[in-house]
């Protein structure tokens, strides 16, 4: 029996999920939930024991010294609530951790566990997977469910997908078989420049959770990372003449796919979509995928810590595919 003492009475509490690993290209999924963390001031309640899911071979505990003290930090998952205020508060339940080694499913019904106790009314889970979209055009986000219903209310795709799956599909499968309402969210990031951080992707996936659940995300230094991260992908494409023809190839390919999308009412919903963030924006505007209709400011590039790497080349025709897009 799960207690939870200490933890106030939450308002139509949505659990919010993402973990490190298979799941997360880029680490666009679970860099999107610390940033919700570190926006609202999340509150720690909860940490699942590692010894029951992690193998420490595989995922390292790491040592850190704090006041002269030498301390542990195990790898684990930790949910923590945000208290979300407005015309319509609503509260969230955010969990973060790693993928888990060992008993997904006992690891699944702990976590619902916790959302029973809670109240939870909606699980979303966060994933990001490599694809072959161009790093130049809005970041595509797929939102799915097993749920025909919901599917329907929520103007979700209902999954069809057949394979291999991470903790992201595992969880939404047990969320249906105890009848909790449930929906991914994917990101797809370009497999050509898929080392992380990526926030274009982080944004892309937080303004798709926005509009799903109903409520304002602070986006802090965001949008301007996103436009700093095009910009200097932009930078190591141009640098290469054949990375930067297969960015060509891709973008006029991703053109010709969305031609039939270019109707009437997807501009509509578009519109009403720029509608609501302008009316809602607080200081600083409200940034789309692409890096467009954001803060005041110029784009600039960031050093990245690791140093400046070329984009991998491009697979070769008739290569393995790294990873695919599940649920």
């Amino acid at each position: 029996m799960i207690e939870l003492e200490g933890v106030p009475e939450l308002v139509d509490p949505v659990m919010v999920a993402a973990f490190e690993g298979w799941n997360d290209a880029g680490d666009a999924a679970s860099t999107a939930v610390a940033h919700l963390d570190k926006e609202w001031k999340g509150e720690v309640f909860a940490a699942l024991d590692a010894e029951d899911y992690y193998d420490f071979q595989v995922n390292r505990p790491t040592v850190f010294i704090e006041d002269g003290v030498r301390k542990v930090t195990w790898p684990t998952t930790r949910l923590s609530v945000v208290r979300v205020g407005g015309d319509k508060p609503r509260d969230l339940v955010l969990v973060r951790g790693i993928e888990p080694s060992m008993r997904w499913r006992s690891f699944c019904n702990e976590l619902l566990g916790f959302a029973h106790e809670l109240g939870v009314e909606l699980v979303v889970v966060l994933g990001a997977l490599l694809g072959d979209t161009p790093h130049t055009r809005p970041v595509p986000i797929s939102g799915t469910t097993s749920d025909t219903d919901l599917a329907r209310r929520m103007d979700l795709e209902e999954t069809k997908y057949e394979g291999p799956t991470g903790i992201v599909g595992i969880l939404q499968e047990a969320c249906a078989h105890a009848g909790v309402p449930a929906v991914s969210l994917w990101a797809a990031v370009p497999h050509y420049v898929s080392q992380p951080p990526n926030p274009k992707a982080t944004l892309a996936l937080l303004n798709r959770l926005e509009d799903l659940i109903g409520v304002r995300v602070p986006l802090g230094e965001l949008p301007e990372d996103a436009r700093a991260w095009q910009v200097g992908v932009d930078q190591l494409a141009a640098e290469d003449t054949e990375v930067a023809e297969y960015v060509q190839s891709l973008e006029e390919a991703r053109d010709t796919a969305e031609l039939p999308e270019a109707s009437g009412e997807a501009i509509a919903r578009e519109f009403e979509r720029y509608l609501r963030r302008r009316d809602g924006g607080g200081p600083g505007g409200h940034a789309t995928a692409d890096g467009g209709e954001g803060p005041a400011g110029t784009p600039f590039l960031r050093d990245n810590p690791s140093g400046r790497t070329r984009p991998p080349k491009p697979p070769k025709a008739g290569g393995d595919d790294e990873e695919s897009s599940e649920d």
